[in-house]
């Protein structure tokens, strides 16, 4: 008579027969001092070059969002969400979508929350992910900014956080952007 194998069962704990088990993520290691130096200088520089810049131009240029994106920027260079494409493309595209729904909604709550969540739809669709710039999104549907002089000084922002990306990156010896477009 054939005898069957018994079942093999795993518990949620216990890995399967075949599958090694998977070591557990700790934190991320501590960065070498001069990464960690440069990348806070870069992120205050960047913050403060804003600031100035918005000072002579009369109009704010720092936003919560941007101080996200460079974090990003200067803490994790090479994140898809870091690059230019995404850091640029990313708040461009976020800022597009709150004026639609903005069009649409009018200003609130209601249509900030729908900017949001749809930015992100149209940043994973574009290729361009950045997580801050959902927050932007918002920012348009609730305050309603001037369309022309919004989107020109959030490009002129994104592309200065991006600038100083790459000066930070080169002082701390790493390789930033990963890629362009």
């Amino acid at each position: 008579m054939p005898t069957t194998p018994a079942p093999v069962t795993t518990t949620p704990d216990s890995p399967s027969p075949a599958a090694p088990p998977r070591p557990r993520p700790g934190p991320p290691p501590r960065p070498r001092p001069r990464v960690l130096l440069v990348g806070t200088g870069a992120a205050v520089t960047a913050l403060l070059l804003l600031v100035s810049v918005g000072t002579v131009l009369h109009q704010p240029l720092l936003i919560p969002p941007l101080a996200a994106s460079m974090a990003l920027v200067a803490g994790a260079p090479d994140l898809p969400l870091s690059q230019p494409r995404s850091v640029v493309g990313g708040q461009l595209l976020s800022a597009l979508t709150g004026f639609a729904v903005l069009a649409v909604a009018g200003p609130g709550l209601w249509g900030a929350a729908v900017a949001g969540g749809l930015a992100l739809g149209v940043m994973m669709c574009a290729r361009t992910p950045h997580s801050p710039a959902a927050a932007t999104a918002v920012i348009v549907a609730l305050q309603a900014p001037p369309f022309w002089s919004f989107l020109g000084l959030l490009a002129l922002a994104s592309l200065l956080l991006v600038a100083v990306g790459l000066v930070g990156a080169r002082a701390a010896g790493r390789t930033y952007p990963a890629y362009w477009f």
